[in-house]
């Protein structure tokens, strides 16, 4: 059997980055840069008004108190986004709006609540020091500084500061665009009335909200039977412009493994000594222009699951410049667990907070339902058959 290490190698050879593009910031969040962003003017632009208030001469108001207030005339008036250049005389006064423009000649701003807030002679009732309620120019981003590194993962904030640097769009690493398509006679869509035999299919929607939630574009395509040729037909019609092509089924020991049958010439297909999800397979479609790499799982949907979380989903992150790993952690057992002996058992588990870790539900791959409410996978090694209770094991936090 292939090792768990070894088959992750050959997924990870298959993915790559794409080239990168430059687009609108709106389209940005969650993108990773692909160069530096290089602040083209300062901020603040220019000296303006932390307060709503009056600019002043410090030394005017010196003398101001509750009991004796200064009155200076009102010169001006200068709203937000006024553009006018403007000169403060001494023994005058301007009101001003917070984000205003601070006139030439003006050390300082008087809050309005310091004042009557009047608009032809102001009464200031406190002195101020000079720059109090000032924001200078440049104090925040110094035109030509290097705000945001390359690789950085565009946040909010981050495009609020592109925004106010003027940027309208950013070259960031595009998201990579992956083909999800299941197989089985079996499955009905979901909202369809079942027929004897028959299973609703679930694996195409959990991959593809995994590939999402892992900052992917996602392609579906209709489920298939177990038809070689229809599984080709929906695989040539569809995989030509993705990336990445995830199928799930059809790959085990049966009379009626459509995609082994369908991709023997194309697609690598290993055992990998790990439970669950042992069926495996990778390779690249060499009929697509682009020869897209393709990666086919189990069809149980924990082993799918799984798997992509252990081969898939690492690679695909790294393609796109994000955090790849899971955050891992040792935790302490609270129960006895034992393990099939030359297999990486990946067990569905429940973290608490207090670092203490239990197993969750059957280890059988069809029991989505503990898969569906656990946060951690446990990482036990191939050379491990049994761990005590109180045993430190490793754990993927998946919440």
């Amino acid at each position: 059997m292939r090792t768990v290490e070894e088959h992750q190698q050959v997924v990870a050879g298959l993915i790559s980055a794409r080239p990168a593009v430059s687009v609108p910031l709106a389209d940005a969040l969650g993108l990773a840069l692909a160069e530096d962003v290089v602040a083209p003017l300062s901020l603040p632009g220019f000296d303006n008004s932390a307060m709503d208030g009056y600019a002043v001469l410090a030394a005017d108001v010196a003398t101001a108190s509750a009991e004796n207030p200064v009155k200076l005339p009102v010169a001006e008036d200068i709203p937000a986004g006024r553009t006018d250049l403007l000169t403060l005389a001494a023994g005058t006064a301007h009101r001003i709006m917070t984000g205003a423009m601070l006139p030439a000649g003006a050390t300082a701003v008087v809050q309005v609540e310091a004042t009557d807030g009047a608009t032809d002679v102001v009464s200031i009732y406190s002195a101020v020091p000079e720059g109090r309620s000032i924001r200078r120019a440049g104090e925040d981003v110094t035109a030509g500084m290097t705000v945001l590194p390359a690789g950085e993962v565009l946040s909010p904030a981050a495009l609020g500061l592109a925004a106010a640097l003027g940027f309208a769009e950013l070259k960031v690493i595009p998201r990579q665009r992956v083909l999800v398509l299941s197989t089985g006679t079996e499955l009905v869509t979901p909202g369809t009335p079942l027929q004897p035999g028959q299973i609703y299919e679930s694996n195409a929607v959990m991959l593809a909200a995994a590939l999402r939630e892992a900052g992917a574009d996602v392609v579906t395509a209709p489920a298939t039977s177990d038809d070689v040729a229809l599984f080709r037909e929906t695989l040539a019609g569809h995989a030509k412009n993705v990336d990445l092509v995830v199928t799930t089924g059809g790959v085990s020991a049966g009379a009626y493994e459509v995609v082994k049958d369908a991709l023997a010439h194309d697609v690598e297909f290993v055992k990998v000594a790990m439970q669950p999800g042992m069926p495996q397979g990778a390779g690249r479609l060499t009929d697509t222009p682009n020869r897209t790499s393709i990666v086919t799982l189990p069809g149980n949907p924990v082993s799918a699951l799984v798997s992509f979380e252990v081969f898939i989903r690492p690679p695909l992150r790294a393609a796109m410049g994000l955090p790849s790993q899971r955050p891992r952690r040792s935790a302490t057992l609270t129960e006895k667990l034992t393990s099939p002996a030359g297999k990486r058992q990946f067990r569905r588990g429940v973290l608490g907070t207090d670092e203490q870790v239990s197993s969750y539900g059957p280890p059988a791959s069809h029991h989505l339902r503990w898969l569906a409410t656990a946060n951690c996978l446990l990482d036990i090694g191939e050379d491990v058959i049994e761990l005590p209770a109180g045993s430190p094991v490793p754990v993927w936090d998946l919440s």
